[in-house]
């Protein structure tokens, strides 16, 4: 079947089976930001926002993307806040191995557009975004710095 996605502000054609993942049409559109992780909505490497909002690509259809913006981490690469959280993570340490890099700038970055306020609340957010290299410190230190929060 053909469908039209929006990704990162470009409509884009595609011809996808009915069960094509949302991940699997990133992919074939060449954004390997898009992580492939566990494939059960576990990990959140596969996050990508959906009309500004967090969704797991892995088990979102493709065909449900349809009259929706998709953005991953590439259409936000002149973004001034997307560049403010990378830099802050990266002065922390928060980004060692990268694999889950890409979901969790894009979690965080929705995160500032809910302006959330409290410690409590953006770790409440942040729960589906997996890490295994950072013990998730070094993570939240650089996040309260961009959030401007408090303990």
């Amino acid at each position: 079947m053909k469908i039209t996605l929006t990704v990162n502000g470009r409509k884009e054609n595609l011809e996808v089976e009915p069960s094509t993942t949302l991940l699997e049409a990133l992919r074939m559109l060449g954004l390997y930001s898009v992580r492939k992780g566990c494939d059960t909505a576990s990990c959140g490497v596969c996050t990508v926002l959906m009309d500004s909002k967090p969704i797991l690509s892995c088990c979102s259809l493709a065909v449900q993307a349809q009259g929706h913006s998709i953005t991953t981490v590439e259409g936000l690469e002149k973004d001034k806040d997307f560049e403010e959280i990378r830099k802050n993570l990266l002065l922390e340490g928060a980004d060692q191995c990268g694999y889950c890099g890409p979901s969790l700038l894009l979690t965080v970055y929705s995160l500032k557009k809910r302006n959330i306020k409290s410690l409590q609340e953006i770790q409440k957010y942040l729960v589906g975004n997996l890490c295994r290299c950072t013990g998730y410190h070094s993570q939240l230190r650089a996040i309260k710095e961009f959030m401007e929060v408090g303990e």
